[in-house]
């Protein structure tokens, strides 16, 4: 039997650490678990409007954004619990380094795998929360993590947010193929 709640959320949750530069050219980014794929060629996040990063993603209409990783769980955290307003080199004291995206004027991190580098479409205000829709300009992947010329996520050790148990999961094996499996009931 199931059983009824007042509300719900949406589930799995990406982890998604967001790249952006401040006003000074330094860099800086955020853990953002609030996102998703919007089509083929979009994306939208959704972060509070007291972030240093959303007044970057206003200043500047660029950002990156990489998946977080179970290798590097503790530093994705570390970006998400402190405050690029109140901590100047968040980057430098987890262990980051970034190369400057050659798409979009956002900074790549070095240690993630892949990255999506992105241009805002469009900039929604409600009350303290900030969505964001941007345009996925390019695709950064390490070489290590690529099977036949494409991304192969399962070499990527992509994490999920679950916002009941408020922990970090890695992404397991593949279950079944996409749009074949359904077919035996043709």
């Amino acid at each position: 039997m199931k059983l009824s709640f007042e509300k719900g959320i949406f589930a799995p949750l990406p982890v998604l650490i967001i790249g952006t530069y401040n006003a000074d050219g330094t860099p800086n980014a955020m853990n953002a678990a609030w996102g998703g794929q919007v089509g083929m060629s979009q994306i939208s996040v959704s972060l509070a409007g007291s972030h240093r990063t959303t007044d970057n993603i206003k200043l500047n209409r660029e950002f990156t954004v990489a998946y977080a990783t179970a290798e590097q769980i503790a530093a994705c955290d570390y970006v998400g619990v402190v405050s690029g307003n109140n901590i100047e080199n968040k980057l430098e004291k987890c262990g980051f380094t970034v190369t400057k995206s050659d798409k979009v004027n956002a900074p790549v991190i070095d240690q993630l795998p892949v990255t999506i580098e992105c241009r805002v479409i469009d900039i929604q205000e409600e009350f303290n929360e900030t969505r964001v829709v941007a345009e996925v300009v390019g695709l950064k992947a390490d070489e290590s993590v690529l099977t036949d010329g494409k991304v192969d996520y399962s070499k990527v050790g992509l994490v999920i947010y679950d916002t009941a148990a408020k922990c970090y999961r890695k992404v397991g094996e593949s279950v079944a193929a996409a749009r074949s499996v359904g077919k035996k009931f043709e």
